[in-house]
């Protein structure tokens, strides 16, 4: 079956489905609309046999081009036997996530319809197992102060969130303390489209953070377009 139908055709389609329904109708829109539909096959004499989808009928030709009502209302069961049948659209709603993160670990969730269900956890290079900032590879290298971030976590985030439409990031701290900061920064140099999508970037305790939590703030920011702020929880 045709996915676009011309807009005559798609108003006719609409009426006899679910409008008044007329008391005659042309034979060369039935035709016609049946061919956009599905397949017109003429038949013996008059027969013309109508198929769409699954389903076909055997329709007869007018003598005065004009279906009369009781032909319309079995041209109407037809057409609605054959939507009866149609698979149900796709999700058309956008895909959102959201990314809880600090520098022990990132935990991914993903907004289906009205449910927050937790994707993946993702966690840093941590080959000497120092748990107290994320670690970078070449640690042993670096004597006091702090070491440089491992991207590498950042980018399995950015491998995570890439297919989504919204993005809403939560973390704590700000400036060089903050997991979530150097995420965004991440994001806008090296996957600038993936920081595009954005919504909003929350701080919040962490160590408090309940899932009921995640799911207060996807519900406040998932459902209408934000531009990327940083806001406090």
């Amino acid at each position: 079956m045709s996915g676009h139908l011309h807009h005559k055709f798609a108003v006719l389609h609409e009426s006899l489905l679910h409008g008044k329904l007329p008391r005659s109708l042309h034979w060369t829109d039935a035709v016609e609309l049946i061919g956009h539909l599905g397949e017109v096959h003429p038949g013996a004499g008059a027969e013309v046999t109508f198929i769409v989808g699954t389903h076909r009928e055997i329709f007869k030709r007018p003598h005065n081009a004009e279906l009369g009502i009781e032909e319309v209302s079995r041209l109407r069961r037809f057409l609605k036997g054959a939507a009866s049948e149609e698979p149900a659209p796709a999700e058309t709603s956008p895909k959102r996530m959201v990314v809880v993160i600090d520098h022990h670990g990132a935990h991914v969730f993903k907004k289906g319809g009205d449910q927050l269900a937790h994707e993946e956890t993702l966690t840093p290079y941590d080959p000497h197992h120092f748990h107290h900032h994320l670690v970078h590879r070449k640690e042993a290298h670096y004597q006091g102060g702090r070491v440089p971030e491992e991207n590498s976590f950042y980018e399995q985030i950015a491998k995570a969130v890439e297919s989504a439409e919204e993005i809403v990031l939560v973390g704590h701290g700000t400036g060089k303390s903050s997991a979530v900061d150097y995420l965004v920064d991440y994001l806008k140099r090296h996957h600038p489209a993936v920081a595009s999508r954005i919504v909003v970037t929350e701080t919040a305790d962490l160590s408090a953070l309940t899932n009921a939590d995640v799911e207060a703030i996807a519900k406040q920011h998932l459902f209408s377009a934000h531009r990327p702020s940083v806001k406090s929880v």
